[in-house]
């Protein structure tokens, strides 16, 4: 395969944890390959009349913490020139992301973007969850405080949390006794316009939140999130720990009915969130993982994604 010139869109390089970002082992299995990386921010990409444009600049990275990454001079490019993209910005899923996806557009599929661009517009993680009622535990979206009420009346022990938000952030559980929903309702919608996403609280969380990695619809590895003692979040940005899992009947059965959809819609690298027997989330937008799973499971999914990419491209 020829080397491939990649632009990796993420956020800011310096701040990254080496030992658990799924793009730094996307970036350095690409650079083992032969691939020429070039790294950008969103806010350095704009579109020129027709042209989407970015300030980049080529990047070496090595797995050593606190040197973990090289740049050349820096340049300005036409983003369609490259053939390959990695839209790896973490959320929050807003205006400004949509925004990002709709430039992106300008370029894709001649350039390849991972994951498409569009796709990844019209599936946020907590929407696109939604079209497969069957495999969610009881969930409502809604901005109405007396349809919120009436879920709580019914399911007792609830899980609210913001429709847009990420990494654990703004994910509060409301047992039945708990007094603090108005309250809550209030903060959430004096500070934004969107809905809610409100779930019944599943306790098997407490044996952790399973995150199963697919590539192109395939389910190729899984870590078990558990979450800390005294708090309800499994997210390890908050605290939740990594340990090895197998995967289940379940979890197949909850893989063959949204796998073909992933791959449909072109998104090439996603991660699912099953709680017991439920799914409640497919995050599209910059999913992680990666290096758990090699370590837990000796699985490279790095190289897995990297050689669809390659076979995308050898086929372009």
């Amino acid at each position: 395969m020829a080397s491939l010139n990649t632009a990796v869109q993420m956020d800011p390089l310096h701040r990254i944890d080496i030992t658990g970002d799924s793009t730094f082992a996307l970036m350095l299995e690409g650079q083992s390959r032969g691939h020429r990386l070039w790294y950008y921010e969103v806010p350095h990409m704009w579109l020129d009349g027709a042209v989407l444009r970015a300030r980049v600049k080529p990047v070496t990275v090595r797995n050593v913490a606190g040197a973990h990454y090289q740049f050349g001079p820096e340049e300005v490019i036409a983003l369609g020139g490259m053939d390959v993209v990695l839209m790896r910005q973490d959320p929050p899923f807003d205006m400004a992301y949509i925004t990002a996806t709709h430039l992106l557009e300008h370029i894709h599929p001649k350039t390849l973007v991972v994951n498409n661009p569009a796709a990844v517009r019209n599936a946020p993680e907590k929407l696109l969850v939604t079209h497969f009622p069957e495999l969610m535990p009881p969930t409502l979206i809604a901005w109405d405080r007396d349809a919120i009420r009436e879920f709580r009346a019914r399911h007792k022990d609830i899980v609210v949390k913001p429709l847009f938000g990420n990494g654990g952030i703004g994910v509060f559980r409301i047992k039945p006794d708990d007094e603090n929903l108005g309250s809550l309702l209030d903060m959430f919608f004096t500070a934004s316009r969107e809905p809610l996403m409100v779930q019944r609280y599943e306790p098997a969380v407490r044996k952790g939140d399973k995150r199963i990695i697919l590539i192109d619809g395939e389910p190729l590895g899984a870590i078990n999130r558990v979450p800390a003692e005294g708090d309800s979040r499994s997210n390890m940005h908050v605290g939740g720990r990594a340990e090895p899992v197998k995967l289940t009947a379940r979890d197949l059965e909850i893989c063959a009915a949204i796998g073909p959809t992933l791959k449909r819609q072109g998104l090439l690298f996603t991660g699912i969130d099953v709680i017991g027997e439920y799914l409640t989330e497919i995050n599209v937008t910059s999913p992680t993982g990666l290096q758990q799973v090699a370590r837990f499971e000796n699985l490279n999914l790095a190289a897995a994604i990297w050689e669809k990419i390659e076979a995308i491209r050898g086929a372009a």
